[in-house]
């Protein structure tokens, strides 16, 4: 076809409001994308920031924890472009704990309870 249209949808993401009616949810294909696997994930922030692979896959380790905390503490888990941006805060000669604390755990929440529970979390990986 010399015509595509792509759209990008996040469903339940930040208003019910915003949710499609199901008669224009049917126009469309849908394709569901979770996180890559751990080793690939930890290689995407390698590539992205330059970071040594030990190190990307402790941060891998921690999104992983914060992803098992949606809907128990958390309304998200930490993104790979969290990671890539923490990443590189290591790479510019963050101390490792205070970059995942400002670039992780301080950016998910703003829960105190939450937040002490994500900085212990910190502390056990790095």
């Amino acid at each position: 076809p010399e015509f595509c249209l792509a759209i990008s949808y996040n469903p339940g993401y930040q208003s019910a409001v915003k949710d499609l009616k199901p008669s224009t949810r049917q126009r469309f294909i849908s394709i569901d994308f979770s996180y890559p696997a751990a080793d690939v994930e930890a290689k995407i922030v390698n590539q992205e920031a330059g970071l040594d692979i030990a190190i990307c896959e402790r941060l891998v380790k921690l999104a992983e924890m914060t992803r098992n905390l949606v809907g128990n503490g958390l309304d998200e888990g930490a993104s790979t472009r969290l990671l890539v941006h923490t990443a590189k805060l290591i790479n510019r000669g963050f101390d490792h704990k205070m970059a995942c604390r400002c670039g992780i755990a301080d950016v998910l929440t703003d829960d105190p309870e939450t937040v002490t529970l994500l900085h212990e979390m910190i502390e056990t990986l790095f």
